[in-house]
């Protein structure tokens, strides 16, 4: 039987409990580590889950352990370039929560350190195992719509002092902006649903709002290589429950989240077909599918390949964000250079 994998948490807040239940669930991960600034947590998540496991509290300490194969790096955005160079050039796959930089320097330099050393990266775009986004990439496989010709996400989310991911997501050196800190879900989204790639960008933000450091409410118009036209929005101190809402419009029919209109599936369809299935309707982690994701890295890393959701392909991502932010900032279209 092959060996089982060495897995590692390296940060012991909220999203990282989620990593460690998902590991420890797969039968071909062992968990051999923790690592956290402060022993104490890293103890407690150990406690919590029954785990008589190393914990450190230097990362130079856990990159070195030889029983240590893949770490998830859940630790404060800001802090990702660096743990992920260091990681990569020690041997590590990577797991890297979002964001994975929140400066395009950081952002080229870590992805050339991860290309030369040859790991295998997953980065957290956790939506990629929700049930609704298998739904969706099925129907349009099956040209369920035809050609994609618009097409807009959204990512409203009241984050506030009351939430656990509070003190990362309000200032400019530690959430970034209202995409990066978390609207990159839906930027994600969009390219992972058109498979194509924007070349503009025209965005606008709302400006500042009381406790943030840069405006949480941003939209913005985009335009495909082919054509193709759309829209994305993040808004952090939206009052109401959480939205992520997805809209497809294709030469054949559309697709509203979880409803479905295809006269070419459907021929005399008078409205939407609603499917039930597991919408990415909930900012809490505990709703996230982690198991997939894990296992998703896990079977990367056993088979040789690499992901699509490596740090290659969020590259592409954050580089749209920043494109966007720029477009806000500057109030003027930004080109994006291919590939």
């Amino acid at each position: 039987m092959a060996k089982k994998l060495g897995a590692a948490i390296h940060g012991a807040g909220w999203v990282a409990g989620e990593h460690l239940k998902s590991y420890l669930r797969h039968p071909d991960c062992e968990l051999m580590a923790i690592s956290s600034r402060k022993e104490e947590s890293a103890r407690r998540l150990a406690a919590e889950n029954g785990l008589d496991c190393a914990t450190y509290t230097r990362y130079e300490d856990l990159i070195a352990d030889p029983n240590v194969d893949i770490i998830s790096l859940c630790t404060p955005n800001e802090l990702h370039p660096a743990e992920t160079i260091a990681g990569a050039r020690a041997g590590k796959h990577l797991l890297i929560e979002k964001p994975v930089a929140l400066t395009l320097a950081d952002l080229r330099e870590m992805h050339q350190v991860v290309l030369e050393s040859k790991v295998k990266t997953v980065v957290g775009f956790v939506l990629h195992w929700n049930p609704l986004f298998d739904v969706i990439k099925g129907l349009l496989a099956d040209n369920a719509i035809g050609r994609i010709f618009y097409a807009e996400v959204d990512y409203w989310h009241g984050i506030g002092p009351w939430y656990k991911q509070w003190a990362w997501v309000w200032r400019k050196d530690s959430g970034g902006s209202s995409f990066l800190a978390a609207g990159c879900h839906a930027v994600d989204a969009l390219r992972y649903f058109m498979e194509r790639e924007v070349v503009e960008v025209s965005a606008y933000e709302a400006g500042p709002r009381a406790g943030y450091e840069y405006s949480p409410t941003i939209v913005a118009a985009v335009k495909f290589e082919d054509g193709a036209i759309g829209k994305l929005s993040s808004s952090l101190d939206v009052v109401g429950p959480y939205q992520f809402n997805i809209d497809l419009l294709g030469e054949e029919g559309m697709i509203r989240n979880n409803r479905l209109y295809s006269r070419r599936l459907l021929p005399g369809q008078t409205a939407f077909a609603e499917i039930p299935t597991i919408l990415p309707d909930s900012g809490d982690v505990t709703h996230h599918p982690f198991d997939g994701e894990i296992a998703h890295l896990v079977d990367c890393i056993q088979n040789d390949r690499e992901s699509e959701v490596n740090l290659t392909d969020a590259v592409k991502t954050h580089e749209l964000i920043f494109a966007m932010d720029q477009s806000a900032a500057e109030g003027r279209p930004v080109e994006l250079s291919l590939p």
